[in-house]
């Protein structure tokens, strides 16, 4: 039985549930295909401002990719590059994600959990969390498509440890190599990532996008051009920037449409 991707909306926040019981929520085949397929229509939602993804009750966010699939899935070169093309296609769909994105992490946060956590915007996750990719002992290698948000948001140095020493890192190191935003107690993970969703919808919409986008820009290295420093000031055109600041003279809370 094949674990499944669920989706439940709450206003302006959306929840995207790893679910495969009894595996730890690792993330199978089917699993990939339906994230991305999820993901992407949550990213056309003008209505939505923040996504969080998480795993199935309280005891994992994923344990990694289902290894019981890679003996039919990834047997030749043609299959295992199609089964990381579809898991390539999901993590990519969450790292271009219009909206801000939160992983909140309870539990193991392996392999492609890492993976996938790696790509959200922030990631919360309680004091017993753990992290890692210790594929060195199963004798395969990380997909290079998928190393790299993991190499953007640790550096080579930290992620050539996790990957050579397949050692499993406890939530207060994962803070300290900059593998997640935020530790909290176990117990207050998922109140303090909805209220961190709810911090990011009280601000604009359009805002979120922009910064997303200009820091991910930012990380080329290539100056910007006139054309992008003008285009910066996009904002100078919309609603929600003369709201801002007519909430802000008049002492009271803007209300942003996005618009």
């Amino acid at each position: 039985m094949s674990g499944r991707i669920l989706c439940r909306r709450e206003s302006t926040i959306a929840t995207v549930t790893l679910a495969n019981p009894g595996k730890l929520n690792a993330i199978d085949h089917a699993m990939w295909q339906d994230l991305a397929a999820i993901v992407g229509e949550l990213s056309d939602d003008e209505e939505l401002r923040c996504v969080i993804v998480r795993g199935e009750g309280d005891q994992a966010f994923a344990a990694g990719g289902d290894i019981g699939e890679f003996a039919s899935k990834r047997d030749t070169l043609e299959h295992a590059m199609a089964y990381h093309a579809q898991a390539g296609a999901a993590l990519l769909a969450l790292f271009t994600c219009r909206h801000p994105t939160i992983a909140l992490i309870q539990g193991p946060c392996i392999g492609g959990g890492l993976e996938l956590a790696a790509q959200c915007d922030l990631r919360i996750c309680g004091a017993s969390s753990r992290f890692g990719a210790p594929i060195n002992k199963l004798g395969f290698s990380m997909y290079p498509a998928e190393m790299e948000a993991l190499l953007r948001l640790v550096g080579s140095a930290t992620l050539l440890e996790i990957l050579l020493e397949g050692r499993i890192l406890g939530a207060v190191e994962a803070l300290a190599k900059g593998l997640v935003t935020r530790v909290v107690a176990d117990d207050e993970v998922a109140a303090e990532a909805y209220a961190s969703a709810r911090r990011i919808c009280a601000g604009a919409p359009l805002v979120a996008r922009w910064h997303k986008q200009w820091i991910r820009r930012l990380q080329h290295d290539v100056p910007l051009s006139e054309d992008e420093l003008r285009a910066s000031f996009a904002f100078l055109e919309t609603e929600d920037y003369r709201e801002g600041l007519a909430a802000f003279i008049e002492k009271r809370q803007p209300n942003f449409r996005g618009r």
